[in-house]
């Protein structure tokens, strides 16, 4: 395979303009919401000097989409979608002034939270909407090359957006930094304005909660993949182990500690830009499992490494295959699931993906505390890989050539 072939593939932003001002608008809205959130943990700490309020935050943003997420994703199912991610989007962006607000006039914790947990009603819903889009938008041999470009859009948001965050907050306090987050939105609804009409593709008897989950439960290609997710996140999660095995085994050091979430993202990141490697593959389903069982390898061994380089080395590999397998994933999705169905599986994908993460942390610290950071870390791995390979063995449909 040529160079050229192996990078990413950024054929979707050249030839589709409405999936390029769909891209740059989720990109700056990504930035601002990353902003955003150091803004918020920096005013609930300010305000409270307590972990438990910091802590409270991250359930105000995952609560709503775990609690509400396939009801949103069935209405996004019965509803013209391009609308219904226009309310979404402005509904974020209200809820972004009345931050901005509460911020230049000395609000509360309690009322922080309260915004952010109404913010997150409206992602719950616009997540799931516009995750529909790209199906709409490109044709199926670019759906992958797509869903890669939507992913290291993600990835540099999370690698910029803190940053900027905390020097706007230095510069021109926690207000203007909500300010900036509020202005991404003007961005992100320009572009959905712009998009075609996406009436719904449903009849009336398949718009229901338990219609989606009948599918979900039916369709073994989705409900393998999202399997596979929640078989990397819950089993083998490693962030909130990250401090101990810092303390443990390189002396503390805070520099250390952020070299791991570090590199974790830069292992994605490089990973994105040779996502030309894998998403034209016509088994997409195999790759998900690979990169799935590479993470679950890397991590186990990262909780075996003798040095910091060797274990920063481990977690670039952890991360470059969670990136493989989230785009594989997202593509089995998209591409097993009919139309009137995608917005419901999407919103399980967003709770998937928005769950798993949070009670792998929980398992990892708890069996930690049994145990050791070491063991909680070998064993999350180990039992990841065996997962994978159980769903492996009972999911040919994973293994088969794509269906289209």
């Amino acid at each position: 395979m040529g160079l050229s072939r192996a990078l990413l593939d950024v054929t979707p932003l050249r030839t589709s303009p409405d999936y390029r001002r769909l891209w740059i608008g989720g990109l700056l809205s990504g930035l601002g919401g990353q902003m955003a959130v150091v803004a918020v943990l920096y005013q609930v700490w300010e305000s409270t000097r307590s972990p438990i309020w910091t802590g409270a935050a991250g359930l105000a943003q995952a609560l709503p989409i775990i609690a509400f997420g396939l009801f949103a994703g069935a209405l996004v199912d019965r509803v013209d979608r391009r609308r219904f991610y226009l309310i979404t989007k402005i509904g974020q962006a209200v809820c972004a002034a009345l931050l901005t607000v509460q911020a230049f006039t000395g609000g509360s914790a309690p009322l922080v939270l309260c915004l952010v947990a109404v913010q997150s009603l409206f992602v719950a819903g616009g997540g799931p909407a516009s995750r529909t889009f790209l199906s709409r938008l490109l044709p199926a041999e670019q759906l992958g090359a797509g869903l890669a470009l939507n992913r290291i859009s993600f990835q540099t948001a999370m690698l910029i957006g803190p940053a900027l965050g905390g020097l706007l907050i230095s510069r021109v306090g926690v207000g203007g930094c909500f300010l900036i987050h509020t202005l991404t939105f003007a961005v992100a609804l320009w572009t959905a304005m712009l998009l075609p009409p996406m009436p719904p593709a449903a009849s009336p008897g398949l718009t229901g909660v338990l219609a989606g989950l009948r599918f979900l439960g039916a369709n073994r290609a989705v409900r393998g993949a999202l399997l596979t997710d929640l078989a990397a996140t819950v089993l083998a999660m490693p962030i909130s182990l990250f401090p101990v095995i810092n303390a443990d085994r390189f002396g503390g050091d805070p520099r250390t500690l952020g070299l791991f979430l570090t590199a974790i993202a830069v292992g994605g990141v490089v990973a994105s830009a040779l996502s030309g490697t894998f998403t034209g593959a016509k088994r997409p389903g195999t790759v998900m499992l690979g990169g799935a069982l590479t993470w679950g390898v890397a991590l186990a061994l990262f909780g075996l490494a003798p040095t910091a380089w060797a274990g920063l080395v481990l977690l670039a590999v952890a991360g470059a295959a969670d990136t493989v397998s989230v785009v594989a994933r997202s593509t089995v999705v998209q591409r097993h699931t009919p139309d009137a169905f995608l917005g419901r599986a999407a919103a399980a994908e967003q709770i998937v993906g928005q769950a798993g993460p949070d009670v792998g942390n929980l398992r990892g610290g708890l069996v930690a505390a049994g145990s050791s950071a070491a063991i909680a870390l070998v064993s999350g791995g180990l039992l990841c890989v065996a997962a994978v390979a159980v769903i492996a063995a009972r999911t040919p449909e994973l293994r088969r050539p794509d269906i289209r």
